[in-house]
């Protein structure tokens, strides 16, 4: 008998592989994985392995003051847990003073260094296995992963504007994430599909994820029985045994700034860790609004809250992965708003990086961040200010990497696309550069000598299709040619990549028997509960 399959999914419907381009820089654009469309890549790795140093801008008595503070701020002012007796119960148990500051409330403070003692059993690095072996991720160390934007409740193209986000844009979204080299995993929370009751929309998310793409992924995390049935479903998809060795799926947990962290986020973190499943700790920390102005407390704040989270992790399951979590942003002080890709807050995730290092913990932080309202050089110019901090700082896991666009409310196609493209030549930037005999390239100056171009040189014969990357949406000709071609912008040209990658996107294979338990497991939580729309 037939699975049943939620009605606010569609079954894929099969679409012809894309037609390979014959000839020029279109089919080389197809050979090495560049193009909007492109799909197998030779160039693709699963995650990006550092070839550069990183920005290390903080002395050595900055870091000692600001980790000080964090241990000050810990125990002298303390963390506010609120509706979890047990996790009070737990920091307690470990050494924490806990005192009752109003119902269902307590606040606990921790001796210095203690939270620092608890993370000696995270990992430094572990790895995210995926459905597809091949591109499972390590997260830590010299590596660094880049994933989609989170979160947003609302939806842009340069079509139908800004909207409510549905189910489909949720696959859609997925979809386009999957299809590109340059990301690494599916993310979590890509846009919030409305159409979905609240409380059943966890369930259409994560099958989302395990049916349109291959790679890891993150689960629900607005609700503890949500991340329950999120490691359920990883259950059914990898199988329960190897889901208890192995992490396969991980929650993204915000603390309530500043200092406070509520049931729902801890219950939630419990029963990840409880599963040997990995988990996110970030406080998203609005410079004069929950935390300090000043760029050194906020680090510190921010420090106090992820390092708190983590460490409890490690008392429900000791060696639990964890990571140490960074959303540093600044403020319009004329008007109140919120204010992303900033200077400042690009300083602190640099430090941020050298923290996590010193702690020997993988690190969360900033991403292609911008408020401006279309996918337009004000997005770009502050996305690259904020995604650099982060590559060059060293984050390991990079969340909102693309499609991030009015102050994360909105989830833009078409940044989507320019996102990705930028994250290509980051993966450029971080390989660094190879100094030996062939990259010295004497031949190449020896052959035809003074005067003489190397346009066929053997050397640049050699070389050329892999010695740059290559944009795929860049227009690089003379104004006279991008004219007559009907001078398309950028954000023009975007619109039309993400609309011929859908056109030609195919499912990676699910097995058929695997997909019918998950649906008949979705379909039967869904049965025992009634819609719920907030």
């Amino acid at each position: 008998m037939p699975h049943a399959i939620p009605t606010e999914i569609s079954c894929d419907t099969p679409v012809p592989p894309a037609r390979r381009a014959r000839g020029g820089r279109a089919a080389m654009q197809v050979r090495r994985g560049t193009g909007a469309g492109a799909g197998v890549n030779p160039l693709h790795v699963p995650y990006i392995t550092r070839g550069i140093p990183t920005h290390d801008i903080a002395s050595e008595e900055s870091l000692e003051a600001i980790i000080a503070t964090a241990d000050r701020i810990l125990a002298e002012i303390g963390i506010e847990f609120r509706e979890d007796p047990e996790t009070v119960r737990l920091f307690q148990q470990a050494g924490g003073k806990a005192r009752e500051v109003g119902p269902e409330a307590w606040n606990v403070t921790f001796e210095p260094g203690l939270i620092r003692g608890l993370l000696a059993t995270a990992p430094a690095e572990f790895t995210q296995h995926a459905r597809n072996p091949a591109k499972s991720v390590r997260i830590g160390g010299k590596s660094m992963v880049f994933a989609p934007a989170y979160g947003s409740p609302f939806v842009m193209d340069l079509d139908k504007g800004r909207r409510y986000g549905t189910i489909e844009d949720f696959q859609n979204l997925i979809k386009l994430a999957q299809s590109s080299p340059w990301l690494h995993h599916s993310g979590g929370t890509i846009c919030e599909p409305t159409d979905i009751p609240v409380n059943k929309r966890h369930l259409d998310m994560v099958y989302a994820h395990m049916r349109y793409s291959d790679r890891a992924f993150l689960g629900s995390i607005t609700a503890p029985e949500r991340a329950e049935d999120s490691i359920e479903m990883c259950r059914i998809l990898f199988g329960a045994e190897y889901v208890d060795s192995h992490c396969v799926i991980m929650g993204n947990f915000n603390s309530t700034s500043p200092l406070v962290w509520d049931g729902v986020s801890t219950r939630g973190i419990r029963a990840y860790a409880a599963a040997g499943q990995g988990s996110i700790h970030l406080p998203f920390l609005l410079g004069g609004a929950v935390s300090p102005l000043t760029m050194p407390g906020a680090i510190a704040q921010c420090l106090a809250e992820s390092m708190v989270g983590c460490a409890l992790t490690q008392l429900v399951r000791p060696g639990a992965p964890a990571i140490l979590g960074s959303f540093l942003s600044s403020m319009s002080l004329r008007t109140g708003s919120p204010t992303f890709g900033t200077p400042e807050p690009a300083l602190g995730s640099l430090v941020m990086g050298q923290i996590a290092r010193r702690l020997k913990m993988p690190l969360r932080c900033a991403g292609n961040f911008s408020t401006s309202k279309l996918p337009d050089g004000q997005a770009m110019t502050q996305a690259m200010m904020s995604m650099m901090s982060a590559v060059n700082g060293g984050a390991n896991f990079i969340l909102h990497s693309a499609g991030f666009l009015d102050g994360l409310l909105s989830m833009s196609y078409e940044k989507l696309m320019l996102d990705m493209d930028m994250c290509g030549a980051l993966h450029a930037w971080l390989k660094g550069l190879e100094v030996n005999e062939d990259t010295l390239a004497f031949e190449a100056l020896a052959e035809k000598g003074p005067g003489e171009h190397m346009f066929g040189c053997a050397h640049t014969l050699r070389h050329y299709e892999t010695a740059y990357w290559d944009s795929g949406l860049d227009d690089n000709t003379t104004y006279e040619t991008w004219s007559e071609a009907g001078g398309v912008d950028a954000m023009t040209r975007a619109n039309g990549a993400w609309k011929a990658v859908l056109a030609t996107y195919e499912a990676p294979p699910l097995d058929a028997g695997i997909e019918g338990a998950l649906c008949d497991f979705i379909a039967q939580r869904k049965s025992e509960m009634a819609d719920a729309w907030y």
